[in-house]
C-alpha cells in the first residue's frame, strides 16, 4: 500500500501529538523489537518509533528494515523519530483519497 502525499499529510497531522511507543535501544532491531512494533501497530495503526543516534544512512536502513518486517509505511522521519502507519482490518483512521 503506497500512501499519497495527501494521505501522508493527514497522517502527519494525526501523529503530531503522539509520543513514541517503541524505542530501539543499543542492541538495535531485534526480534523482540519487531514483535513489539507489530503488536503496537495492530493496536494503534499510527505510531512513533524512537531510533538510536546513528548516521543518516544507518537510520534510513533501520526504517526500511522496520517497514519491511512489519508491512508498515514510513509517513515521516524527523531526527531520531519516525512515524509508521499500517492499517488494520477494523481501521479506526480514515484516509483522504
Amino acid at each position: 500500500m503506497a500512501l499519497t502525499g495527501k494521505q501522508k499529510h493527514h497522517l502527519r497531522g494525526l501523529a503530531h501529538s503522539l509520543k513514541p511507543v517503541v524505542m530501539i535501544g543499543a542492541n538495535g532491531i531485534t526480534e523482540a523489537v519487531i514483535s513489539e512494533l507489530d503488536q503496537a501497530l495492530n493496536t494503534h495503526e499510527l505510531l512513533k518509533v524512537k531510533l538510536p543516534a546513528v548516521e543518516k544512512d544507518e537510520k534510513q536502513a533501520a526504517i526500511v528494515e522496520l517497514c519491511t518486517a512489519t508491512g508498515a509505511e514510513d509517513v515521516q522521519s524527523i531526527g531520531r523519530v519516525v512515524v509508521l502507519f499500517r492499517p488494520n482490518i477494523e481501521s479506526k483512521i480514515s484516509l483522504p483519497r
